[in-house]
Order: C-alpha cells, then structure tokens, then sequence
C-alpha cells in the first residue's frame, strides 16, 4: 500500500473531490430511485481507495459521476481539478478506465489492440511492458476472441493502464482471476501505486480491498456511511474481540476488551489451558457486515417512520 503522508510533510493533494453530489433516477412506473444521496469525498494524489458496498448502493453510479460517464443531478465533482462531465480530450488522457464487462476487439491481436490504444496518449506505457505486466506475456500475437474469460480481464486491466494514467479507476478488476493471477495482478497495482497514481478500486473481494487500499469507503442506500483505513474503519466499538473456549457446560465466547486478562484468568496464569481456546479479532468482513446491517437498520427504520400515519390533530 501506498502511504500519503510521513511524519513531518504535508497531506497529499486531493486527486478526486466529490461535495453534496446527488443523482436519482426516474422508475417506469412513477417516482423515483435516489442512487447517490449528498456523497462528499476526498481522495489523496497518489492513494490507493477501495469503494465497498452492496449490489445497488451506488458505487457503480458514483464512479460513474467521477469518470465524466454520467452528469451528477446536484453537486460538485472535481478529477484533477477538472470537472469530468463533458471534459475535454487532454483529461481524458490522464484517466484509465477498467470496466467491470470484458473488452470486445473482434479479431485484433492483443499486442494490436494495446497499440492502438496507446497511440491516443501523449505518454503512454510500453507496449510489451504492459502485457507482461498483466501476465499475458505469451498472448501477445494471439487473437482476443481466442482468449478464455480470465485472459480477457487482463487485457481489459491491460487497455486501462496503457495510457499511463494519473488516476486509474478499477471496477471489479479480479473477477475470473485464479488466486495467483490476482496476487500478481495486486503486486501490479502496487507497483502503480508506487510510482504515484491514484487508484480508485471497486471490488466485492475485502482481502484485496484489506491487501492494496490505504482507505476504504463503505456506501450504502446513497451515503457514505464509513471510512478509514482497512485497520480503523467502523472505530473501536467494533473491533472488539472475542474470547472462545470449551469447559463442561460446553462451548463458551465473551466478548470483551481485555482479552488478554480474561485468558489469563482462564489459564489460571499459565498454568493450564481451557480446550478451543482462542482469541478472535472482527475481520473486515465483520466490520463490513455489521455497518451494512446498522445502515440496512436505520434505512428501514427511518422508511416505517415516514410511512406511518400521522396523528395529529386525531383527538379532538
């Protein structure tokens, strides 16, 4: 992972800024869907930032907002101090776009495809370069419409960085990957980190959110409803541990903020050990679950209030 700042240096620049940004969408049949609900969010120059969230909480939306893809209804969005919609062509090649649908090229060569690609930037990667980078290094002269699933999420992974981008958006860029293509395409993406560009992830897969961002994002009906490190996020109300173990009575776990008195006690200082004993710390998964839980909570809670009746004015 990339670290933004030392002791003694200033933050990074902010790279992405996004203020009150909203965007609804009209239902066939009346009304509407709100998808982003007065998002703010700030990404550093050169910070790798992982946007979590479940199907339809408008990630897909937001990183469309902050692509130029798609015109915010309200508030404001800057890329590289640029406003993405409608931006001119020289923004445009400062970004690198990973789409979550595998690329389709009809008979071009991989090496063909990439060389193309790379002739409309002014400073783009090198060729060969990139398609080793992405472990296609033998696929170079193959036709893309031969290549498996897998292969082609490469070269998708491939056209997006072949520009050299400053700011490189990743939608679910592993899926198809087996687990060694994914941990060299993670060795890639901090390698990019590394030398300075920003990278905004989406991915449904925490260990790699845990293993490549410097903060993680977690959206949910809209908002933002947490953010921090992989190591931080949720606060301390939700990291504390659980102690397990087996005496008579069967299986027994407390949850408590010294665990390690509490095991102490068990042991009787050391002396001995209750069976299954185990000490067990919220993974990112956990603290995922439990803050889409809380948010899922309150959205529900908050709909049940607008939806009852009122009763005012009933006595009379």
């Amino acid at each position: 992972m990339n670290s933004s700042t030392s002791p003694g240096q200033r933050p990074a620049a902010a790279a992405i800024t996004a203020r009150g940004l909203n965007k609804a969408y009209r239902l066939p049949k009346g009304g509407t869907l709100t998808a982003v609900d007065h998002l703010d969010l700030t990404i550093r120059a050169g910070e790798t930032y992982a946007l979590l969230g479940p199907n339809g909480a408008g990630k897909s939306t937001t990183i469309e907002m902050l692509e130029g893809h798609r015109k915010p209804d309200s508030g404001e969005v800057k890329v590289l101090e640029t406003r993405p919609w409608k931006a001119p062509p020289s923004f445009r090649a400062r970004i690198g776009i990973v789409l979550q649908e595998a690329t389709d090229s009809g008979e071009l060569r991989v090496s063909e495809a990439l060389r193309s690609l790379a002739s409309c930037f002014p400073a783009p990667r090198q060729v060969d370069e990139v398609i080793d980078a992405v472990g296609l290094g033998r696929k170079g002269g193959v036709r893309i419409s031969t290549l498996s699933g897998g292969q082609r999420r490469r070269l998708d992974v491939a056209l997006g960085i072949i520009g050299n981008p400053e700011v490189l958006f990743l939608d679910e860029p592993t899926t198809g990957f087996d687990p060694e293509a994914r941990r060299q395409f993670w060795d890639l993406i901090r390698q990019l980190s590394s030398g300075g560009t920003t990278i905004v992830l989406t991915t449904h897969y925490l260990d790699e959110a845990e293993q490549l961002a410097d903060r993680i994002g977690v959206i949910n009906h809209g908002r933002l409803i947490a953010e921090g490190s992989p190591h931080d996020i949720g606060g301390p109300g939700l990291r504390v541990p659980r102690v397990r173990w087996r005496d008579a009575s069967g299986l027994r776990e407390v949850v408590t903020e010294q665990p390690a008195a509490l095991v102490n006690s068990l042991s009787d200082g050391g002396a001995t050990e209750p069976a299954e004993l185990a000490v067990v710390r919220p993974s990112l998964e956990d603290i995922y679950l439990q803050l889409i839980g809380a948010a899922d909570g309150a959205e529900l809670a908050a709909e049940r209030t607008q939806a009852a009746p009122s009763t005012s004015g009933a006595l009379r």
